[in-house]
């Protein structure tokens, strides 16, 4: 194995060579690790003669390639080089834009009056590099270039033009500070729901905080998950991110429910009365049995439902198959996905996903899978209904928030991968490397880094489709929401990659198109009307930061996470584009933070790595109610005299500490339900898998019970005065 070659293709491909750790110490990465991205990435590492050629290929397309596969313009003008020949230079070069709308521009110049950027002689061939300025202003939308020089074949790229910044409101143009609840919302408890949150309790949830004037609601990534295997729930590990958790969907509100007869009777029997008492009653949900009961009269359900409306005419029935032709090949790929998985979960058990099924199965469009459709068109059906309900389900909660006159309404996730057996790998196979998995570099709290079991797309594969599935991926989630959190954004500019058999400690970066990522960003998000919070904990690069304003993609700041100089940062410190919160999903509630629990938590469950670092949180932790209660008394927001750091907490420490983040200069801040609820017990610990029951535990109070506490209504009314939003 020639080093060199792996040193040149890595960098090639991406590869970095170092990186600052979170000590700001720059750490190099080992060929080892370039090696074994570059296995997963597709290249036979062990052939010289194999890596000479790959690096031949990447250095002569960009040399030689007269114009580039994509062109991205935030603005209105577009300007990129183009590789022209000896022959060429001076030769009339004509183009032509055509245009989204269906019109078409174009023009002609010679080559010589571009200008010069270089020249060089690649493999005999004498070429000088030239920049183009396109003439034309560029409108927001997805165009087609064509160049032609002389009597030669025309080239042509997709030409990206989109707004400089993604969409603010109008609320926030005119100076409007929101504020929101945020909710896991398989943990909302009501009095109807069936032992899950789901899309009714979400519209319960509306109806009490929009009239306290809540400008959004905050939701966890609604991705769709598995249906064999429920109780694989983290909503950070999706089947797919195109599509929704079916599991959300709020049986009694489907128009079904009310005409068939069987299912109201089958959901009146007394066993199914008493399962649905216990899966209420249980403080986690269960994921396996709510699926059980809400599979089996949805199937009765969709059995009415082409009884009534597909085998004769009906307007439920058009809408349906309208459903169907918008969501096109990718809704009968994951529809069929979803057939597949529980036929060969019930005819051979074990793991759900496709890496499981037969091999003549793991074809997306291979004859087996095909022949299952054909088979099974009723089964593959049933979960394009699911898919339908969802959808519809969802839309009628954000209209809920327009006609509450919520100025953002649902506030979404992205998360930042999808699982490796789902159906969004299954689909798309040739954008993501299986051989590696995304995580994080060693920090003070997983000092062996962490691996995340999430595959990593490939960024070649995704500039040689032009963005097609980020594109779709960015549209498909901001279709429901007023606003959309990004996921640990740094992704659109480098992840760290763990090849398979490595320790996350021995992972590398993998560098990533960042200007055209974002330009598509920009474009979906002002089409969509969707503003863009992008989560930038952690170890943030220089490129991310300048680029985040650049776009108009809101920060996201934690105030646990906001100090300097052994103080918290003031509220009128707080960066203005920005999305402000007390803790996250991934934190313990102020209640746990305040009380030390989750650090009595984390040694239970032998999360430490050393004695040493549970003695230094502890100290820590001493050191910041202190400097929490200092923050607090500057701003004169002290519950009663005498409170000491060595107090429990008590609901008037947490309206003051919503209170302090309130004023802050951030233009959006939320809470999270469970410190509105005084709730201890975290939703999910990070470092664990069946040590702590993730993503399972429920709030502590029904919807219903929620809306008749006054004095959580006279929270929410202290939010609301201290964000200005009341006159």
């Amino acid at each position: 194995m020639d080093t060199a070659l792996i040193e040149k293709l890595a960098r090639l491909r991406g590869i970095g060579d170092a990186y600052h750790d979170y000590r700001g110490e720059l750490q190099y990465f080992n060929l080892q690790t370039k090696t074994g991205i570059l296995r997963a990435m597709g290249c036979a590492v062990e052939d010289d003669a194999a890596l000479a050629a790959d690096i031949r290929e990447l250095e002569n397309a960009r040399a030689r390639k007269f114009l580039p596969a994509l062109v991205t313009v935030s603005g209105l003008r577009a300007g990129f080089d183009i590789n022209v020949t000896a022959r060429e230079f001076g030769a009339t070069m004509l183009w032509t834009l055509n245009l989204e709308n269906g019109e078409r521009r174009g023009g002609a110049i010679s080559t010589a009056d571009c200008p010069e950027v270089w020249r060089g002689d690649v493999e005999g061939t004498w070429i000088t590099r030239r920049h183009f300025d396109l003439p034309v202003d560029v409108p927001p939308g997805y165009h087609e270039l064509e160049l032609k020089i002389g009597g030669g074949l025309a080239d042509r790229c997709l030409l990206i033009g989109s707004p400089t910044q993604c969409f603010e409101p109008p609320s926030i143009t005119a100076g409007s500070r929101l504020w929101g609840v945020s909710v896991q919302l398989y943990t909302l408890r009501s009095e109807d729901n069936w032992g899950i949150g789901d899309f009714s309790d979400l519209r319960g949830l509306i109806r009490w905080a929009a009239p306290r004037g809540a400008g959004f609601i905050g939701l966890n990534p609604l991705h769709a998950m598995s249906p064999s295997e429920p109780a694989r729930s983290s909503p950070y590990s999706a089947s797919s991110r195109h599509f929704l958790n079916v599991l959300y969907i709020a049986v009694p509100a489907v128009p079904e429910f009310a005409e068939c007869q069987a299912a109201r009777e089958r959901v009146a029997d007394a066993d199914v009365a008493l399962r649905l008492t216990q899966l209420r009653e249980c403080p986690l949900v269960d994921y396996e049995g709510v699926a059980r009961l809400k599979f089996e009269i949805l199937e009765i359900l969709h059995r009415d439902f082409r009884a009534r409306h597909l085998q004769v005419v009906s307007e439920r029935g058009r809408s349906f198959r309208n459903f169907l032709a918008a969501g096109g090949e990718p809704l009968r790929m994951h529809a069929r996905f979803d057939a597949l998985d529980r036929h060969f979960h019930q005819t051979r058990g074990g793991d759900a996903g496709w890496l499981n099924w037969p091999e003549e199965y793991r074809d997306v469009h291979g004859a087996a899978a095909t022949r299952f459709a054909t088979e099974h068109p009723v089964d593959v059906e049933f979960f394009a209904y699911l898919q339908w309900l969802a959808h519809d389900q969802l839309l009628s909660a954000q209209a809920l928030t327009v006609e509450m006159g919520m100025p953002i309404g649902l506030y979404g996730d992205y998360a930042v991968g999808a699982n490796p057996s789902g159906s969004e790998t299954w689909v798309d196979q040739a954008s993501y490397s299986m051989g590696a998995e995304i995580g994080a570099p060693p920090d003070p709290l997983a000092l062996k880094g962490q691996g995340w079991g999430i595959p990593p797309q490939d960024p070649a594969t995704m500039l040689s489709q032009r963005l097609h599935g980020f594109i779709r991926l960015i549209r498909d989630n901001m279709r429901y929401y007023g606003a959309l959190r990004l996921d640990h954004v740094m992704s659109l500019f480098r992840l760290w990659w763990v090849p398979r058999g490595f320790s996350p400690r021995d992972g590398a970066y993998v560098h990533y198109p960042l200007e055209q990522l974002l330009t598509v960003l920009a474009l979906e998000s002002s089409r969509a009307k969707c503003l863009v919070v992008g989560e930038d904990l952690g170890v943030v690069p220089d490129e991310m930061r300048r680029a985040m304003p650049q776009f108009g993609l809101y920060h996201y700041k934690v105030l646990l996470f906001e100090q300097r100089d052994g103080r918290f940062r003031a509220p009128r410190e707080y960066v203005k584009s920005a999305l402000a919160t007390v803790t996250t999903h991934d934190m313990p509630t102020l209640k746990s933070y305040w009380e030390g629990r989750d650090i009595e938590l984390r040694r239970a469950l032998h999360l430490y790595p050393s004695a040493d670092m549970e003695r230094e949180e502890i100290g820590a932790r001493a050191r910041d109610r202190v400097a929490l209660l200092a923050a607090l008394r500057e701003q004169e927001l002290l519950p009663a005299e005498g409170v000491s750091a060595a107090q429990l907490f008590t609901p008037e420490l947490a309206q003051a500490l919503h209170l302090y983040l309130a004023r802050s200069a951030a233009t959006l801040v939320a809470v999270q339900i469970e410190d509105l609820l005084g709730m201890a017990e975290p939703v999910n610990v990070p470092g664990t898998h069946t040590e702590y029951p993730n993503w399972q535990r429920k709030v502590s109070l029904t919807i219903e019970a929620i809306a008749a506490r006054a004095d959580l209504a006279a929270h929410l009314d202290a939010i609301d005065e201290a964000r200005g939003q009341r006159q």
